[in-house]
């Protein structure tokens, strides 16, 4: 009986393995190359290797959404409440209205009243505690992060210029959302390293993400976008499983046929991405019905780990339950989980009145899990390869909106890391004495980035595409202070 696939002629062959999940690479490497002939020569794509030796092999990326006030949880500031209910001009502090600079801020025209400047300042709104051999204070409102501020790179002078919500996407990618759309830090994390679990995405997005933030890998194509997941076992993400009651062969037949097609199609378009992407997608999910249900399954873990992520309390159980997914996708081998907490247009941090409220609130919501997190990366041997970063797309204005609120506030906030090859327990760079301005050792929000890449053993000039030459703050340079 003949064979039902002869064996395919060496044209067959070579556009098979152009377009099949394993050849992509290779597809994408001859596109590239035809492309870099006439444009720069010496380029070579990514070969899926760190270009030196790195000191951590994956990232997990917590974003807080609408703004967290660095003047409540990582930078104190007495003279907030020496001088409060007095205008800025009125104080020792005036130059920090100069309009030299203010200059920063790039205006984005929304339809509202915040992004303004607020010049009566308003008091800190909780105590602070010095924790810890390192003394470093931190907010009452985060007892447990306290307890763990000895393994803390604590960056107090992160600025970044546009003064809108579109400071998420700036904050991910290192541009304004005026000069258009570039890949965010993890498709450049996706497109530079090579996977370390076939069954398992590279990039993971868990958490509700904006339609202004929603995509990863703009320029460098779909495939580098993160897969989004959902942390529940019976269904993790959309259109992972059939809809009909189909055995795994039943489900492979269907696959090889889609791959037959793709096939076809890739012979007539070998360099479109989407179809690359599709077949991609389609590969992994195949896989990811058994592996991706595993890892966000609960049940073998000990109640001990539950409590220590929160999951006993109402109030942290859902980020709790997404840290801990987040550690178990990380011991399989997961590179890049960026988890983004707090849904709406502008995010649940956002506090542009009752600030006391909505801070200590939210401050409940994240506190035990990310502390619970760190613990139990540290105990497993996981946090000194495992980079931790707490973000957000700008800090609160020290003077008040509404009477008890903050603004938006681009000029100086704070950003942590963990972990991955860094200092514990050190705090970097400062603000002035009212939280206005980062004085001392000012960074970009890209030189987070160029830390991690760092960490991670990527240049990432050595990344750059032809056509699409990078400018030098896209870069950034590594804190190099906090690096161990």
């Amino acid at each position: 009986m003949p064979h039902p696939h002869p064996a395919p002629s060496r044209r067959d062959f070579l556009a098979g393995l152009g377009t099949s999940f394993t050849g992509l690479a290779l597809a994408a490497i001859l596109h590239r190359d035809r492309v870099s002939l006439g444009s720069e020569a010496g380029w070579s794509p990514p070969d899926g290797k760190p270009h030196f030796p790195p000191m951590a092999r994956a990232v997990i990326w917590l974003f807080m959404n609408g703004g967290v006030s660095h003047l409540e949880t990582f930078d104190p500031k007495p003279e907030l409440n020496r001088f409060a209910g007095k205008s800025i001009e009125a104080t020792p502090y005036k130059n920090a209205l100069d309009p030299k600079k203010l200059a920063l801020s790039r205006v984005v025209v929304v339809n509202d009243a915040n992004g303004q400047q607020r010049n009566t300042l308003f008091p800190t709104q909780v105590g602070f505690k010095k924790y810890g051999q390192s003394g470093i204070e931190v907010s009452d409102w985060l007892p447990h992060l306290g307890g763990c501020v000895d393994d803390l790179a604590v960056v107090r002078s992160i600025y970044t210029t546009d003064n809108n919500h579109g400071a998420q996407t700036q904050f991910h990618s290192g541009r304004h959302m005026l000069d258009g759309e570039f890949p965010n830090l993890g498709a450049w994390v996706h497109y530079g390293l090579g996977t370390l679990n076939d069954d398992l995405p590279q990039f993971v997005s868990i958490g509700h993400r904006e339609y202004w933030n929603k995509s990863d890998g703009h320029y460098l194509g779909p495939e580098h976008d993160a897969v989004p997941i959902r942390v529940d076992p019976t269904n993790p993400l959309d259109y992972a499983r059939p809809e009909g009651d189909l055995s795994t062969e039943e489900q492979r037949l269907g696959f090889s046929l889609v791959d037959r097609l793709d096939r076809l199609r890739g012979e007539s378009y070998p360099g479109d991405p989407a179809l690359s992407a599709r077949i991609k997608s389609y590969e992994l999910a195949f896989r990811m019905q058994r592996s991706l249900p595993e890892a966000l399954d609960f049940r073998g873990e000990p109640e001990s780990t539950h409590r220590l992520y929160g999951l006993d309390d109402p109030v942290s159980r859902p980020f709790g339950e997404q840290l801990l997914a987040t550690r178990r996708l990380v011991e399989r081998g997961v590179r890049f989980i960026q988890v983004q907490h707090g849904a709406g247009g502008a995010g649940v941090w956002d506090a542009h009145s009752g600030l006391r409220n909505n801070h200590a609130a939210n401050c409940r919501k994240i506190d035990q899990p990310i502390a619970g997190l760190l613990v139990d990366l540290k105990r497993r041997g996981l946090l000194d390869e495992t980079l931790v970063v707490f973000g957000t797309e700008f800090g609160r204005t020290p003077g008040s909106q509404g009477g008890d609120g903050r603004d938006h506030h681009i000029y100086g906030f704070t950003v942590w890391m963990a972990g991955g090859g860094l200092k514990g327990g050190v705090v970097h760079g400062a603000t002035d004495e009212i939280g206005f301005h980062a004085v001392e050792n000012r960074h970009y929000v890209t030189d987070i980035h160029a830390t991690i890449l760092h960490q991670l053993g990527l240049d990432s000039r050595r990344l750059e595409l032809p056509g699409r030459k990078r400018l030098d703050i896209d870069h950034g340079q590594p804190i190099r202070e906090i690096l161990a």
